[in-house]
């Protein structure tokens, strides 16, 4: 073991605090924002016209910003991977990290034998990471449905 484990833990926390830190930031101001939009809709008065669509979109657009946060912090790991020498190729470095961060662990790419266990570390803050967007999608939707369920969860007629 070349470099010894004490870097790997060192590089390892030391990435796992900013990408932890990255993803409060974006799960908080995602939040923000949808605490926005509840708050207008509720506060005009009139029942969604397409409670259903809103809430598809709203899963829909979430989901969408927290796979671009967890690309950016696969990123991070992958840079950091490159800049160490632990993996010479950024693609690999780049699907190394998504395979760590998945805990999927089925790329056929290794890293070199002195910083294996960076990527144990990286699959930890994967695991950690995964289960706070789960726990947010799970708070957004338990957010959405009180709308749905003021509207009846349909349309109602003969009203705008």
């Amino acid at each position: 073991m070349g470099s010894g484990w004490g870097q790997d833990w060192i590089w390892g926390l030391g990435l796992t605090a900013l990408t932890i830190a990255a993803h409060a930031m974006g799960v908080v101001m995602t939040a923000i924002v949808l605490t926005r939009v509840k708050d207008h809709l509720t506060q005009r008065g009139r029942p969604l016209r397409h409670p259903v669509i809103f809430a598809a979109s709203m899963v829909g657009a979430v989901g969408l910003l927290l796979g671009a946060l967890h690309g950016a912090e696969a990123i991070i790991w992958a840079a950091a991977y490159v800049a160490l020498g632990a993996i010479d190729t950024w693609g690999h470095a780049i699907l190394y990290s998504l395979d760590s961060m998945t805990t999927r662990g089925a790329s056929k790419v290794f890293m070199h034998e002195e910083w294996e266990l960076l990527g144990a570390l990286e699959a930890a803050d994967g695991m950690l990471l995964f289960g706070v967007s789960t726990a947010f999608v799970f708070a957004m939707i338990e957010g959405i449905l009180p709308i749905f369920i003021r509207t009846g969860g349909r349309r109602r007629r003969g009203r705008p």
